[in-house]
């Protein structure tokens, strides 16, 4: 996958005096603040005019997931959190601000977008920032046992190339989870309002063709995961039993 075009150096103002009001104004316009409202909380994020992985924006799916997660907060209340693709971190910081959960941000390996989601933890009162892990999907996770009860994600579903790649380190976070070795932590999770631990919560509005969405929702099942729609285009994803249990004993 290409590295984004801009460098951390080009993208922020310098404090020296060195730097012209040209350079100053070049950099500036790398991105524009935003207010964004989500459910009860107005947001100022900052976000890159361009980027070239999509990590610039927030997108549909993130104020549609913020209002589902707030109408069903069963499902993150209490549990530990990763986001896939948290792109500007609006969304996560929206969930910690409300909830004060255990959320960790992860996107793409890019220095670039871990400063902009800490610029955007700072801004809105999250301090210390929210823990931030640079992952490009199918490569080596940072973490080799992962812990996180969920992972979420909204609107990532646009390269049709990366379904792979993404299936893969799906399967990393769902079937070395440690609870998937341990039958009675398994058997309270199943009794548990929300997700059972661990599952994948995605939401989708970003308008792609049925055939693409087919090809993620099938790739999925075909891996061995299990696939369940929620409705309003948000889908529940988890490992099934005992594929994932015979893989967490490494752990």
């Amino acid at each position: 996958m290409d590295i984004a075009l801009f460098s951390p150096s080009s993208l922020f103002a310098q404090d020296d005096d060195s730097s012209t009001d040209e350079e100053n104004a070049e950099a500036q316009q790398k991105f524009v603040e935003r207010n964004h409202q989500f459910p009860g909380m107005e947001l100022l994020i900052r976000e890159f005019t361009f980027h070239q992985l999509n990590a610039n924006l927030l997108w549909p799916g993130s104020f549609a997931f913020a209002e589902w997660l707030v109408q069903h907060k069963s499902w993150i209340e209490g549990k530990r959190i990763i986001e896939l693709g948290s792109g500007t971190g609006g969304l996560a910081i929206f969930l910690w601000k409300l909830f004060q959960i255990d959320i960790t941000t992860s996107d793409y390996d890019d220095s670039e977008i871990e400063d902009n989601i800490a610029h955007n933890c700072k801004v809105n009162g999250v301090n210390p920032v929210l823990p931030h892990i640079k992952h490009s999907w199918g490569d080596a996770f940072p973490t080799a046992c992962p812990d996180w009860d969920l992972v979420i994600a909204s609107d990532i579903l646009l390269y049709v190339k990366q379904y792979n790649n993404l299936i893969k380190t799906l399967l990393f976070l769902l079937q070395t989870h440690k609870s998937n070795s341990d039958e009675s932590v398994q058997r309270r999770n199943d009794r548990d309002n929300g997700a059972a631990r661990p599952s994948f919560l995605m939401s989708w509005r970003r308008r792609i063709g049925k055939e693409e969405e087919s090809i993620f929702f099938k790739g999925c099942e075909n891996a061995g995961l299990e696939v369940q729609h929620l409705g309003s285009r948000v889908y529940c994803i988890k490992p099934r039993e005992i594929e994932a249990k015979e893989i967490a004993q490494s752990c």
